[in-house]
């Protein structure tokens, strides 16, 4: 499981795409939707080993793989996931959501201040 758990995350900090579903008219799941579902898969119980490798993704992830990582924290540490959109707020790196067919362009910034308003 520890290989899978790496190339999720080697997946997951290139992403450019936050996308938590199915995509587009045919619902097509993206590979980065299968690595976060593969992370989700460890949790809660998996959660302290999959910390560092969020806190790294955090640090050295695409901004789209930020995003993912701050979502992952909201699962198991809601204090930690505050605290990473707080830190993401002022990002203004741009990458693209996708909410069913509906497909759109954010700042990591905007995304994680509407995360904060959510919490």
């Amino acid at each position: 499981m520890a290989g899978e758990i790496a190339a999720a995350v080697r997946e997951l900090a290139s992403a450019e795409v936050v996308a938590f579903n199915g995509v587009g008219l045919a619902a097509r799941i993206l590979p980065v939707t299968e690595a976060y579902r593969t992370i989700v898969a460890e949790l809660p119980e998996g959660a302290e080993d999959l910390r560092p490798h969020l806190a790294w993704l955090l640090a050295n992830g695409s901004p789209a793989g930020k995003a993912y990582a701050a979502t992952l924290l909201a699962t198991f540490d809601p204090e930690a996931a505050r605290a990473a959109w707080g830190s993401l707020s002022h990002e203004t790196a741009e990458f693209t959501t996708f909410h069913g067919c509906i497909m759109d362009r954010t700042t990591l910034g905007k995304y994680a201040t509407g995360q904060l308003t959510v919490a």
